[in-house]
C-alpha cells in the first residue's frame, strides 16, 4: 500500500469504472475523491440548514441543492454496482447500504405520492440522519487522495469519525423527536449541544428531553458512546503498544509481531533469525 508507482488503468469500461471508484492515485482518481468528499459535508450542511428558519427563497435553494447532490449519490451508487466483480456482495456492503439510505429520504419526497410522503414524514426525517455514516468510506483503507497514512493514524482518524457520528446522529434523533414539543430544541444545534453536554457527562440541566423518544434517543447516545469509544481507542492503544515490534511471523507457530532484538519466537522458541543492529 505504501508504494508510490504509477497503478495501470484497465481497458475495460467496467473494470476502468471501479478502479476509479477506488484509486487514490491517479489525477482523475484524487479528483473523484475529493469532490465526493466535499459533496458528502455540504449534503449534511444542509440537512443542518433547514433545521433552521430560514427564509422561503433559502429553503427553496436548499432543496435544490439537496436534490443535486442526491442524483449525483445516485449516478455513484449505480456504478459502483456496475463496476463491481460480484454485485450481490457490493450491494450488501455495508458502505454501499448506507449510500442508498442516505439518498432515499429525498428520492422519496421526488417520486413517491405526496400523501404517502406526508404519512412517512416523521420516519423520512429519521433516515436523513444517515448521511453522515456515508464518512467512513473514506476510512476503508490507509490511502487518501492526499498520500498514505500509518495504521495507527487511520484507527485515531476512526475514532474521532466514531465519536462525531455518535454525537451527530444522537443530535438529529433526539431534534427529530423533541423539536415539536421543547421549547428548549428550536434547531440542530439546540440538540448538538444537549447531546455533547449528555454524552460528556456534564449534564447542565438548561435542556431536559420531554418525549418518551427522546428520552430512550439519550440513553442509547450514552450505551453507544461507553461501548463503540472504548473499543476504538482499544486498537490505538495496542498499535501504539506494538509500534517498536518488528512483523516478523514465525515459521512454527505462526506469531507474529517480535521484539527488534528476538532470535527466538518466544512462543514456542522456535529459531526466527530477526536482523538486529547491535549498536541500538
Amino acid at each position: 500500500m505504501g508504494s508510490h508507482a504509477s497503478p495501470r488503468v484497465p481497458h475495460d469500461f467496467r473494470e476502468r469504472v471501479e478502479f476509479y471508484l477506488l484509486d487514490h492515485r491517479t489525477p482523475l482518481g484524487k479528483a473523484i475523491d475529493i469532490w465526493l468528499l466535499v459533496l458528502n459535508l455540504v449534503f449534511v450542511g444542509v440537512f443542518v440548514a433547514q433545521t433552521y428558519s430560514v427564509s422561503a427563497t433559502t429553503e427553496a435553494w436548499l432543496w435544490r441543492i439537496e436534490v443535486g447532490i442526491a442524483l449525483v449519490f445516485v449516478v455513484e451508487y449505480v456504478l459502483r454496482l456496475y463496476g463491481a466483480p460480484n454485485r450481490v456482495t457490493e450491494f450488501t456492503n455495508p458502505y454501499t447500504m448506507v449510500d442508498l439510505l442516505s439518498v432515499l429520504p429525498t428520492l422519496s419526497v421526488i417520486f413517491l405520492p405526496v400523501s404517502v410522503v406526508i404519512v412517512n414524514v416523521g420516519f423520512l426525517r429519521v433516515l436523513r440522519i444517515v448521511r453522515v455514516l456515508r464518512f467512513y468510506r473514506f476510512t476503508q483503507d490507509e490511502e487518501f487522495f492526499f498520500g498514505t497514512v500509518s495504521v495507527s493514524t487511520l484507527r485515531a482518524m476512526k475514532l474521532l469519525l466514531t465519536v462525531l457520528v455518535i454525537f451527530f446522529v444522537s443530535a438529529g434523533l433526539f431534534y427529530n423527536f423533541e423539536h415539536r414539543a421543547n421549547p428548549a430544541v428550536d434547531n440542530f444545534g439546540d440538540a448538538f449541544y444537549y447531546t455533547v453536554v449528555t454524552l460528556t457527562t456534564v449534564g447542565f440541566g438548561d435542556i431536559i428531553p420531554v418525549t418518551q423518544a427522546g428520552r430512550w434517543v439519550t440513553v442509547a447516545g450514552v450505551l453507544t458512546a461507553i461501548i463503540l469509544i472504548p473499543w476504538q481507542a482499544g486498537k490505538i492503544v495496542r498499535e501504539w503498544a506494538h509500534r517498536e515490534k518488528v512483523n516478523v511471523t514465525c515459521p512454527q507457530c505462526g506469531l507474529s509481531y517480535h521484539d527488534p532484538d528476538a532470535s527466538h519466537c518466544k512462543a514456542c522458541g522456535h529459531v526466527i533469525y530477526q536482523e538486529y543492529d547491535s549498536r541500538q
